[in-house]
């Protein structure tokens, strides 16, 4: 359940659906991911709600974290669970949303709507549909749901963006959400979709926490908020899986909102998305910040001096001031400098910061002791071999600990 750039739709669908047959049909098989009563006490369920529900719901119980905890649902609402699981959420929500209230209990995989009807039926549980289907195509008319509660689904949704688009489409005006998923600190930048089963492992899937947000905001969902959060995978068996999640830093969060009255206007829509701030946030968990900071650099040394050869042609005149241009260019270097050391906690190699302080010290070195064109365009050279060097680094120890390297070295 970690952000991965490149990946198959069918290949994810299908693992994930093969993953929760699983769950679905022995829930007391080993998984990289908790599974089971004791999960949902520990993620902070209330007892009492724990208590009324069938054994053979709380066995398969699959989720992050706790959605009730934003308390959206009200008496007489018609609930929609999206990724419904084995129905421990549905059920509390029949309880919650009282006799006139109703739960739609949707989840994309068979074995787990076959679950949720069987535990239905055998408990004469009334107002329960349970519909096998996608986040990303929900089988609802505009407008028909109350409330949406969801935990631990979107994570595992290809196509986020469309997810969070139906949901605001089947959402009555001001209508409420609650929902527990995964997030991450920072992405994951390798290529792993010939892997899929990553996704369900509790690896791939998982988006930004800040990203999260402005995703649902730019949908037009308001007062957009975390109400709780988990150090979720400290409760995997797995050790690997707890590495994997302490490296990117996963965890889970509880999110409330709401509705907006309208969709927002599409010039908004990509305002919002085209936010230099979150660009920039995004940079830097991607380990990308050095790159910018090289390449402003190496515009404001050069590109300065060009633009500076072409003005007069233009009949323009200009004055530069050389201790600010050189400081400017100076302060990039540092600064692509102190990228470069970020990386070392991450690949546990000092040598493209070494290499870094090496370059650096050439170009400064021409830029305020002794200039030479060919001094200081070797330093740059230099800089941007430990630039790269820095990112295939970081990349490598990424494969390695989601196990495509040795995956690959075996195919």
């Amino acid at each position: 359940m970690v952000a991965i750039l490149g990946y198959s739709r069918p290949q994810i669908l299908a693992a994930v659906q093969q993953m929760y047959t699983a769950v679905a049909t022995t829930p007391a098989s080993p998984f990289h991911f908790p599974v089971g009563a004791e999960t949902s006490r520990r993620l902070g369920y209330p007892p009492e709600r724990l208590a009324e529900l069938p054994t053979e719901v709380s066995e398969a119980f699959a989720g992050v974290g706790c959605p009730f905890r934003a308390e959206a649902i009200r008496h007489g609402d018609r609930v929609l669970d999206i990724g419904a699981g084995a129905g421990g959420d549905a059920f509390i929500a029949r309880q919650l949303a009282g006799p006139q209230g109703q739960v739609i209990a949707l989840d994309l995989t068979a074995a787990m709507t076959r679950r949720i009807n069987q535990a239905a039926e055998r408990h004469a549980i009334d107002r329960l549909a349970v519909v096998q289907g996608s986040a990303e195509q929900l089988p609802l008319p505009d407008a028909s749901i109350d409330t949406i509660t969801s935990n631990g689904a979107l994570n595992l949704v290809p196509d986020k963006r469309r997810a969070v688009a139906e949901m605001f489409r089947v959402l009555k005006p001001h209508g409420r959400v609650q929902l527990a998923d995964v997030v991450i600190h920072r992405p994951v930048s390798v290529d792993c979709h010939e892997d899929p089963r990553l996704w369900v492992e509790c690896v791939v899937g998982a988006t930004v926490k800040e990203e999260l947000l402005a995703l649902f905001e730019e949908a037009g969902f308001e007062e957009v908020s975390v109400v709780g959060s988990h150090d979720y995978f400290a409760l995997s068996p797995s050790a690997q899986t707890r590495e994997i999640a302490s490296s990117f830093g996963a965890h889970s969060v509880e999110i409330a909102m709401r509705r907006g009255a309208a969709r927002p206007a599409w010039p908004l829509r990509w305002w919002r998305r085209l936010d230099p701030r979150r660009w920039l946030r995004l940079w830097y968990r991607r380990g990308l910040l050095g790159v910018m900071a090289y390449l402003l650099a190496l515009l404001s040394c050069y590109g300065t001096l060009a633009l500076l050869a072409l003005l007069p042609l233009l009949g323009v005149h200009l004055a530069l001031d050389e201790g600010l241009w050189a400081g400017a260019i100076a302060v990039l270097v540092l600064l692509t400098l102190v990228t470069l050391a970020t990386g070392i906690p991450r690949h546990k190699t000092p040598w493209p910061a070494l290499v870094g302080s090496g370059a650096a010290l050439t170009v400064l070195y021409a830029l305020f002791i002794d200039y030479s064109m060919l001094v200081e365009l070797s330093g740059f050279v230099l800089l941007a071999a430990a630039v790269g060097w820095d990112i295939r680094l970081r990349r490598q120890r990424e494969a390695e600990l989601l196990g495509l390297e040795k995956a690959t070295s075996e195919g």
